[in-house]
């Protein structure tokens, strides 16, 4: 540990020295764009207007995408919280990076010598500031936000935490903001005071260039138990009028809050005068959830929800604004990914990703510009279904060519998404050697760890051996 931590600093004193050369070599500060990066929790890729959502309102947020890019094959870095939020901080897919599922769980997930987004930026010169869920380090262990890259943190550093929106206590740096009583009260709810210190970093970090990370919970379902319908709202409006039953209500008040507070975030940047070097992205942590009423189309499209490797499992909506440079009201089918945020924020950033790093992303800075993206693109790849029995299940998008393998069973579902977004067809039998690339690029795609042992066989031959 002492080793990996010594070994860890002095890469990121390398990288302090080059950013900050960097930086003095430029006229400007505003050559480097602050990030904004807004990511909801369980939005499923129909919950917003501009996704084709008709019963929910999100004015604010179809306004982002008229005044941006709206991406309609974005995808997140996993179908459940904790491995996407992993692949998005670490550039590293589910194969290789530290947190693979939401199960076991640890402490922590980040270990002292792994690099993310965050420290990056951080010795690039961005003040980081970070609201929400983080998922990969509780209070206290190496993996807190704190103690990767983010100069603070508000809300919750446990996942599980993160379910309770009439929360005693969130995270606050170091410390807690105490508030007892609020699980009887309900004086608080937790969605609120996120959107206050996010509004507040934007303000005391207007000067300098900076990265917000708004991992907001909602539209999460609470682990409450007085919630029986699994929602915690402060008030149904504005849908308390509709005819419908209460939990369609409490979830479209949801999706509400975390449009208006999008809103409010956006506005503040255009008030701050900082319109034209902010580049803010929306987008989900994964698909909506299998329970959100059915009349909504969570999914819309496509198939499948969280916890899945079909496109409704890990398809998510993907915003982008930053005038000038990211055209406005354009609709792209650029394939972009969690991982690809690392080395696109890097360059934003005008400092280098460390080789040893290896990331698995690219950058997608021509993608977001509107440009030709890089032919070269590289097979997205997804796992899930690690520990407690689960079924054990691979994804890799090669093109427009999608392959899934329930491992235990072996076969390789083959989908052409360019023709059947829905993965209605499986054209496996005709297509052989596309199956075979893709299983070749499966049974490479995971590094053994320790924590996810899910060594198994197929053809004979094991896939990987974990480690013991």
């Amino acid at each position: 540990m002492l080793k990996a931590t010594i070994q860890k600093s002095l890469a990121l004193a390398v990288l302090t020295f080059m950013a900050v050369a960097a930086y003095e070599s430029h006229a400007i500060a505003t050559e480097r764009p602050n990030i904004v990066f807004i990511m909801a929790d369980d939005l499923g890729y129909g919950d917003l207007g501009c996704y084709g959502q008709r019963l929910m309102a999100t004015p604010r947020i179809d306004r982002l995408a008229s005044e941006g890019t709206r991406f309609t094959q974005a995808y997140a870095g996993g179908p459940v919280c904790t491995s996407s939020r992993s692949v998005l901080m670490t550039g590293l897919h589910t194969g290789h990076t530290p947190a693979r599922d939401n199960v076991p769980h640890y402490h922590s997930y980040l270990y002292e010598n792994d690099v993310t987004v965050a420290e990056l930026l951080n010795n690039a010169g961005y003040l980081c500031g970070g609201v929400g869920k983080w998922s990969l380090g509780d209070a206290g262990t190496v993996g807190r936000a704190t103690n990767q890259g983010f100069h603070n943190w508000f809300g919750y550093l446990n996942q599980d935490h993160a379910h309770y929106y009439f929360t005693e206590y969130l995270d606050d740096n170091e410390g807690r903001l105490e508030l007892s009583g609020n699980t009887s009260s309900r004086t608080h709810y937790s969605h609120d005071l996120l959107t206050e210190r996010a509004l507040t970093f934007i303000r005391e970090s207007r000067e300098h260039p900076f990265f917000l990370y708004a991992a907001f919970a909602l539209p999460h379902f609470s682990a409450r138990e007085e919630d029986s319908d699994g929602l915690a709202v402060p008030s149904t409006q504005p849908y308390s009028d509709r005819d419908w039953d209460r939990k369609s209500k409490k979830y479209a008040a949801m999706i509400h809050m975390l449009d208006r507070d999008v809103g409010r975030i956006v506005d503040l940047i255009d008030e701050l005068g900082l319109t034209e070097n902010t580049i803010i992205i929306f987008t989900s942590d994964n698909g909506g959830h299998a329970t959100v009423p059915a009349k909504f189309q969570t999914s819309g499209p496509l198939r499948g929800f969280k916890r899945s490797l079909t496109e409704g499992g890990i398809r998510v909506p993907f915003i982008a604004r930053w005038p000038g440079n990211v055209p406005a009201d354009v609709t792209s089918k650029d394939v972009i990914a969690f991982q690809d945020m690392l080395p696109t924020f890097a360059e934003l950033a005008d400092t280098v990703v460390p080789k040893h790093l290896k990331v698995d992303g690219v950058s997608v800075i021509a993608a977001l510009k509107g440009k030709e993206p890089s032919p070269t693109r590289p097979p997205l790849y997804w796992d899930y279904g690690h520990c407690r029995g689960k079924q054990y299940v691979q994804a890799v998008r090669l093109g427009d060519w999608k392959g899934i393998r329930h491992v235990k069973a072996g076969l390789i579902e083959l989908y052409n998404l360019g023709q059947d977004t829905a993965e209605v067809n499986d054209v496996a039998v005709a297509h052989p050697r596309i199956v075979e690339r893709i299983r070749i690029i499966m049974d490479r795609a995971v590094t053994p760890n320790a924590r996810y042992q899910i060594g198994t066989v197929y053809r004979g031959k094991p896939i990987w051996t974990t480690a013991q």
